[in-house]
């Protein structure tokens, strides 16, 4: 299993424990069935960038350098990173993406029905790993109610495809549920597993939610800006009715509001002319702009919650990180 080797060069205050994260989720998915742990293997092997596993091991340095139980933070880091990539197999069979971290997703390469098993296999690897690492009721009811919260995100973003009356208030709900979440739990239990007091634990969880948040709003303008040409993201958004921060924001301007409507009305008929039509569109208003202003906003919320934490190493990457992810559209 492949790690993004830019990781450990901008941590390496958790090298030696992203290491051991890596190879417990090596141990750990090893399905019986040939084709299925092909495919796990696949997903893993792509090379993710640990955000959420590096988030909850950051934030437990921040607390306490001198936690003496690593194994408990790295099966936790494990099972958070599991759950994410569980919920990028399903996101990619519910929109029939052909690739995911820039190679042929799951469901393209071995056909839905091993994605669906896949995506299931890793959701018993992740209660495995709770099991093994979480002895307080309190704590396995807060991982179920971030996978209500996950599900219901996507939930509530599916109920909402081909809306264009979407408001800015059900989109940020949508991304609460099925992006914040999982950032708002690394950071939680980072924190609390560390020996945080209660009162720093809220501070924790509030800052990885917002970092959630903002991290959304910049894979959404990203899917606008990553390329001249009309982006992956932007087309599957867009053919299934998907609408994100850019767009939404550009329908409120009235100088392009009609030509969107126009063009969004055709629906699942939507040409790829089209398509790059209401790109250039949004490219070309302030919605962009507005975008990158709202993801700021949050980041700030986060970075303002990092101040009640003991000021060390650990939070001033933790403070780093924020920033680094809100260069991406800068």
């Amino acid at each position: 299993m492949m790690l993004n080797s830019q990781t450990w060069q901008q941590y390496p205050l958790i090298k030696d424990q992203l290491v051991a994260v890596n190879h417990t989720l090596q141990t750990h998915i090893n399905a019986a069935h040939p084709a299925l742990q092909a495919a796990l293997l696949t997903m893993a092997n792509h090379g993710g960038k640990y955000l959420r596993p590096t988030l909850l091991l950051l934030m437990a340095k921040a607390i306490n350098d001198q936690h003496d139980n690593d194994q408990q933070l790295i099966h936790l880091a494990s099972s958070i990173e599991v759950l994410h990539m569980a919920s990028l197999i399903h996101d990619d069979i519910i929109d029939d993406s052909p690739m995911r971290r820039g190679a042929v997703s799951i469901q393209a390469q071995f056909g839905k029905d091993t994605a669906v098993y896949a995506g299931d296999y890793l959701f018993t690897v992740f209660f495995d790993l709770l099991i093994k690492s979480i002895h307080e009721d309190k704590y396995l009811q807060v991982n179920a109610q971030i996978m209500q919260r996950l599900l219901n995100g996507e939930l509530g973003q599916m109920a909402l495809r081909f809306n264009t009356q979407q408001t800015l208030h059900q989109y940020l709900r949508n991304i609460n549920g099925k992006t914040a979440a999982l950032f708002q739990l690394a950071a939680r239990e980072g924190a609390h597993f560390a020996g945080a007091t209660p009162g720093m634990t809220v501070h924790a969880a509030k800052f990885g939610q917002n970092i959630g948040i903002a991290f959304q709003m910049l894979d959404d303008i990203l899917d606008y800006t990553g390329t001249s040409k009309l982006t992956k993201p932007v087309m599957e958004d867009l053919g299934t009715g998907v609408y994100s921060l850019p767009l939404l924001l550009a329908l409120q301007n009235p100088a392009i509001h009609q030509q969107l409507m126009t063009l969004l009305d055709k629906q699942y008929q939507l040409t790829l002319a089209d398509m790059h039509t209401i790109q250039k569109l949004v490219i070309d208003s302030n919605a962009l702009e507005q975008s990158r202003q709202l993801a700021a906003r949050f980041t700030n919320r986060a970075l303002d919650h990092l101040n009640y934490l003991p000021k060390n190493q650990a939070r001033e990457m933790l403070r780093q990180l924020a920033h680094q992810l809100l260069k991406r559209v800068n």
